[in-house]
């Protein structure tokens, strides 16, 4: 590597974190906050506007398309397990520079995926439309959602993790309501972003605003952790002592991925994440089809997102709050508790009650969701393998995301109807209740060093 090179990614470049007057870890939120937005074009609210409309250009069939979201995004996430090591080797600055390029690029693939698949077919008509029309954009798929589902979201959230310990969960609450805010209302900007340019242009001005603001703000903003810019996490050790009561905010020594993937915590932890993510994806997916078997209009299921989004930051600032005074299962058994609310809402979505607990459950059950996924890997397993942790985490979360929809589209095409597929996930969150009060804090069991 070259000096000049060498100094463009240098801590001090083009400033000193150390200079700034505020405690940088806050700038790092805000920067991480707009990375997490940012990824919304690979998040399943960033493809909900565009399924009707890929169903119908690329002329293919619910299922299939279900079937190429979940292949594009099984693949996606067998690399993210990699993709969080070299997290761990490039640092936060580097890592999110290069996934908002490369997600730049992969939206400009995505804006032309029609085009691609006429002059493939024009060019190698015995391959068949469906066949080249199933495998452009499964691969679109496969991109997207490893580099803006998959790193973008990893890395943001990790970035935040290295700069805060005891102030973790308030920084993480104060992103949350930011982006919760931004998720709720994206459908709805993508839509209005569909008029305006059609869906072609829609992702290719999300691809413009990634390769501009998104990248540098990412070089700029971004720093690995506060003690390569000559400063502590939370910017002094003041505060500390009200905490140390809680036997779970005591690091003791960090784990390796191995011994990370060993611990039943864990994997109570991942499951219950991984869950949410399937589930969420699976409803978002499918949710104007859903919306229409309940009965009800596009537009009266797309405004649930606001009040949804309200609960959901209340409940992120009340987690945030709470979780270094009390036990991080704790909160767990309540995630999957609103959870499972939540499945029993979808299934009764045409009642009154059951829109009620379709918001509040998923309101409550994603605020604690955001909080605690940037919580836990750093407090129960220390910050130097954070991202191979994060990266095992991520990537069970984008695989379960990627079956989702294909589930629910199964349960469509085969009992005309999704309440089978809700029923059988209602059974999940109320095993994974049950198996929090098991996911204790593994430190908790070590010797303090």
């Amino acid at each position: 590597m070259s000096k000049a090179t060498g100094r463009l990614w240098a801590p001090d470049f083009p400033f000193a974190p150390s200079k700034v007057p505020v405690f940088y870890g806050w700038i790092i939120v805000f920067a991480a906050s707009v990375g997490t937005v940012f990824s919304i074009p690979g998040q399943t609210m960033g493809f909900s506007v565009f399924t009707e409309i890929l169903i119908e250009e690329l002329g293919l069939s619910r299922v299939q398309l279900s079937t190429a979201y979940c292949i594009g995004t099984v693949l996606s996430g067998f690399t993210l397990p990699s993709l969080g090591r070299l997290f761990d080797r490039l640092g936060a600055r580097r890592m999110i520079v290069y996934a908002a390029i490369v997600t730049g690029l992969v939206l400009v693939y995505l804006s032309q995926c029609r085009n691609i698949l006429d002059v493939i077919s024009e060019a190698a008509p015995f391959l068949g439309r469906g066949v080249i029309a199933f495998g452009v954009i499964c691969l679109g798929f496969y991109m997207i959602r490893a580099s803006a589902q998959g790193v973008l979201t990893m890395t943001s959230r990790n970035v935040m993790g290295k700069w805060f310990d005891y102030h973790r969960g308030l920084a993480l609450a104060i992103s949350g309501t930011v982006t919760s805010f931004a998720f709720s209302i994206s459908p709805r900007f993508l839509d209005a972003l569909i008029d305006r340019f059609g869906w072609s242009g829609a992702w290719m001005v999300l691809a413009l605003l990634t390769l501009t603001v998104m990248v540098l703000l990412g070089w700029l903003l971004y720093r690995d952790n506060p003690e390569e810019c000559g400063l502590v996490m939370d910017g002094s050790a003041a505060g500390r002592k009200e905490h140390d009561h809680n036997p779970d905010m005591m690091i003791s020594r960090d784990y390796t991925r191995r011994e990370a993937l060993r611990t039943p915590s864990f994997w109570i932890f991942n499951l219950s994440f991984a869950f949410l993510s399937l589930f969420y994806t699976a409803f978002t997916f499918h949710l104007l089809s859903i919306a229409g078997e309940a009965g009800i209009e596009k537009k009266t299921i797309l405004s649930l997102f606001v009040p949804m989004a309200v609960i959901s930051v209340f409940s992120n600032l009340f987690c945030g709050w709470i979780n270094s005074r009390t036990r991080l299962k704790y909160l767990l058994f309540i995630l999957n508790l609103a959870a499972f609310l939540s499945v029993i809402g979808l299934v009764y979505l045409g009642a009154r009650w059951g829109m009620i607990l379709y918001v509040a459950g998923n309101g409550i059950s994603g605020g604690f969701f955001a909080s605690l996924i940037g919580i836990v890997w750093p407090r129960f397993f220390g910050r130097t393998w954070l991202g191979a942790i994060s990266g095992v985490g991520m990537s069970s979360m984008v695989i379960t995301s990627g079956i989702g929809p294909l589930l629910f589209s199964a349960s469509m095409a085969w009992f005309q109807g999704y309440t089978p597929v809700l029923w059988l996930s209602a059974v999940i969150p109320a095993a994974l209740m049950i198996a929090s009060w098991r996911a204790d804090n593994p430190q908790r069991f070590l010797e303090p060093s």
